[in-house]
């Protein structure tokens, strides 16, 4: 069958049967026996209905098939569109440090009334503050970021709620400061997003926190070095978390420090952390390449410009994107708690795009 000019697949038509049949009505999932499909599976007859916005298949096998032409039109469309859309990437703004006059806020109370609000600021900047939540008991800010998505269990736990005693073996365990950096870049699949609430501060002062956007620093770098770019997307660095005991993650292979869409090329994950840093994908020759195109990224974070700081206060939850903004703090003294979270990125990205659009073209999309 053509459609705008494009020829559809019989067999690939016939595997995407829309009808209770060969696909649960419920779940979306597909209940045909793909290969069950004869090779040579052909159209026999067909009719539009309905001013041409429905097609009706009857096939060589005896089966019936229901098609939209929205359903076509969009099995049709080019690979970078289908991309873009599966991602979310719409309307994004990189920022400096002068997103501070002006941050992405939403009220506590206001989240449920204006979560497609909520979604579309954290999505454009890669983060947003939730303000006038409540402190005194951690498990409300714990409730608030259930409404984003599950969160994730990883080897500090689920929602966590700490303070500076190095419970983990970890230096966000600790008064140091620390450098922007993403977390979990020794999992195969990092953190989608991060949550921080400081829920109390005593007996001392500092541990401002640092936010960098890592794609505005990353299109700064394309734009004033191409080599360093080019080798900061394309050489492999592992990473490791060993500091506990009975712990020893290491992903299976090494990750750029810039990960970029195999379709269209956009750039979509930024891992940096020294900290966590292990071995170099590159012969020890070679190694200094990496050093030097390193050394102008970080020169890039670590610019005035570039870095918005902001003290933390009860009552203000810090959501960001972990693929794409970087965090930090200052040094400081006394006794903090901190509650938070990690959300995984799939989850996150899917109630983003189902409470953003109302079409519900993604969920077409998906199944496409």
């Amino acid at each position: 069958m053509k459609v705008t000019g494009r020829v559809l697949p019989n067999i690939w038509l016939r595997d995407n049967c829309r009808c209770d049949k060969c696909m649960h009505s419920a779940t979306k999932q597909r209940l045909i026996d793909t290969f069950s499909i004869p090779e040579d599976i052909s159209i026999k007859s067909h009719i539009w209905m309905e001013d041409d916005t429905i097609v009706k298949i009857e096939w060589s096998d005896g089966h019936w098939s229901t098609y939209s032409r929205d359903f076509l039109l969009l099995a049709t469309a080019h690979p970078a569109e289908k991309a873009l859309v599966r991602r979310g990437l719409r309307n994004i703004t990189i920022w400096d440090s002068k997103v501070g006059r002006r941050p992405p806020t939403i009220r506590y109370e206001e989240f449920d009334s204006k979560i497609i609000s909520f979604f579309r600021r954290l999505r454009r900047y890669g983060f947003c503050y939730v303000d006038n939540a409540p402190y005194r008991d951690p498990h409300m800010t714990k409730y608030l970021l259930e409404k984003i998505a599950f969160i994730r269990q990883t080897h500090y736990g689920g929602f966590y709620d700490f303070t500076s005693d190095l419970a983990s073996k970890d230096t966000a365990y600790t008064n140091i400061a620390l450098e922007a950096h993403t977390d979990t870049t020794y999992f195969s699949d990092p953190a989608g997003l991060q949550a921080f609430h400081l829920l109390s501060h005593t007996d001392g002062e500092g541990g401002a926190s640092l936010l960098v956007d890592g794609f505005k620093v990353a299109t700064e770098l394309l734009e004033t070095d191409r080599e360093a770019y080019k080798i900061l997307s394309t050489v492999k660095v592992h990473a490791h978390a060993s500091g506990n005991e009975g712990i020893s993650i290491q992903p299976y292979r090494g990750f750029p420090v810039l990960e970029h869409d195999p379709t269209v090329g956009d750039l979509v994950r930024v891992r940096w952390n020294s900290s966590d840093r292990a071995s170099i994908e590159l012969p020890i020759e070679e190694v200094e390449t990496w050093y030097s195109a390193a050394r102008k990224f970080d020169a890039l974070l670590k610019k005035k410009e570039n870095e918005y700081w902001e003290q933390l206060r009860p009552g203000r939850v810090l959501i960001f994107d972990n693929w794409r903004v970087l965090h930090g703090r200052s040094s400081f003294t006394g006794k903090r708690r901190i509650c938070g979270a990690y959300i995984n990125r799939d989850d996150w990205i899917s109630k983003y795009k189902m409470v953003t659009d109302r079409r519900m073209r993604l969920k077409r999309l998906a199944v496409s």
